[in-house]
């Protein structure tokens, strides 16, 4: 009888376990820019225009997880295959319940090379943009 290589998870699923590991040490602008591929590519839901880059998507997530990841913040399920994983989320901002997913596409490294924001319904996106905005000009 012979043995076979342990098979190793997918990129997704390791970058995925890295991303959780980021989340619970507070979303810290290391822990971020250490998951991120230089070239990664951020699709906001309230920003037209691709964010292209590790500084800018640092500094997008980072706003989000003040934003949005406060105490009532919670994933709901994943789906993760091959490089892509899809994670829903739930949150409440001000009063207003916020639905959406994270579309995150990882390189073989398990590192985020393109991150997509969708939320739901029309006052969340509205509320994210209004607290996004102000998180994002704090700087």
């Amino acid at each position: 009888m012979t043995q076979t290589a342990a098979k190793q998870p997918s990129p997704a699923i390791a970058g995925l376990a890295h991303w959780h590991e980021v989340l619970a040490g507070g979303s810290s602008i290391e822990g971020l820019t250490s998951i991120l591929h230089d070239d990664v590519v951020f699709h906001s839901p309230v920003v037209h225009t691709p964010q292209k880059g590790r500084k800018i998507t640092t500094a997008y997530l980072s706003a989000a997880g003040k934003t949005l990841g406060n105490e009532s913040f919670e994933y709901l399920r994943e789906v993760a295959s091959g490089h892509s994983a899809m994670l829903e989320f739930q949150t409440v901002m001000e009063g207003i319940q916020v639905n959406g997913v994270d579309i995150i596409t990882f390189d073989d490294d398990g590192k985020i090379t393109d991150f997509k924001v969708m939320v739901r319904p029309l006052q969340a996106v509205n509320k994210v943009w209004e607290m996004m905005g102000a998180q994002l000009k704090k700087g």
